[in-house]
């Protein structure tokens, strides 16, 4: 498994991360498999939030760890705060309960990194500042980032905490792909030329910030599968087509689609089956030529200008 650091940070990392949306659904010997299976194939990164499962897929992944001969000090873990039900709340007061309440559920002293989960309309970084600074100051958090963030909602953060920001995780998959096709379609009057999240992908290479791409199978916001979907011929014959060539499966080709690109994107899978996460895995090892990504994305249903 190939190796990214996060950011700015120290942080030397799997290059895929598991994300345990889906945990909560496992009997506890079940998800022990599954994290002792991720961390055979390399992967020592697991993705959390306090809102998957209501906080059950924390507690699960943690008894779950119990189990398993894996150490706490051999993995990082990953979560994000700050989506309540009917709003988003960035105080200090609920980023605070947040991590307290991972912290509990996790059953671990700190978390290697907090993520604001989604933008907070009524945000006042001030108080997102004084936060991070409690929570780096005790030792509960020691890095910080955020989730489907534009680079003037992390610039205005940035304005005010201390801490850096090393990470922003933001859905990108083979067939959700507005962060690159505005980059392509530069002065065009045409839909993909239409700059929807402020030039991230950009900003974040200038910036040393890892972009992690969540949802990476997915199409749309969520609406599906497109991998092995009949819905989309096209781009799954060119997929088979390349897995074939590499010798992996369809998912490990999609894989490393995002994998290639030269911004070290790190991606999160949220399969919690332990054979197809062995052959996603096999993706970190995948090197796409500059012809094979052009014409995956090609054949997503994308034109070059």
């Amino acid at each position: 498994m190939n190796k990214l650091q996060l950011g700015k940070s120290e942080l030397e990392v799997s290059d895929i991360a598991l994300g345990c949306m889906r945990m909560k659904d496992l009997t506890k010997e079940n998800a022990a498999a599954v994290i002792e299976n991720a961390r055979e194939e390399g992967i020592d990164f697991f993705d959390h939030a306090d809102i998957y499962g209501g906080g059950d897929s924390e507690e699960l992944f943690a008894k779950a760890l119990k189990l398993t001969s894996v150490s706490r000090q051999n993995l990082i873990l990953q979560t994000k705060c700050g989506i309540r039900p009917g709003f988003f709340d960035f105080s200090k007061e609920h980023i605070i309960a947040s991590v307290e309440g991972s912290l509990r559920r996790l059953n671990t002293d700190y978390i290697d990194i907090l993520l604001l989960h989604r933008p907070d309309a009524l945000v006042e970084p001030e108080e997102v500042a004084e936060a991070f600074t409690e929570l780096e100051t005790s030792g509960k958090v020691r890095h910080f980032g955020v989730s489907n963030h534009n680079p003037m909602q992390v610039e205005l953060l940035k304005k005010h905490v201390q801490q850096e920001l090393i990470v922003n995780q933001m859905q990108l998959s083979l067939m959700h792909t507005p962060m690159i096709d505005a980059g392509l379609n530069v002065n065009m009057h045409n839909d993909p030329a239409v700059v929807r999240d402020s030039s991230t992908l950009d900003y974040s290479r200038l910036h040393d910030m890892t972009i992690q791409a969540w949802s990476p199978f997915q199409y749309g916001m969520i609406k599906g599968v497109f991998v092995g979907n009949d819905n989309f011929p096209e781009v799954n014959t060119k997929l088979q087509e390349i897995a074939e060539k590499k010798g992996v499966s369809d998912s490990a080709a999609a894989v490393a689609w995002i994998l290639r690109h030269p911004a070290r994107i790190q991606t999160i899978v949220g399969t919690m089956n332990t054979e197809r996460l062995s052959s996603i895995a096999k993706a970190s090892g995948v090197q796409l030529t500059k012809e094979e990504w052009y014409e995956l994305y090609r054949a997503a249903g994308n034109e070059l200008p």
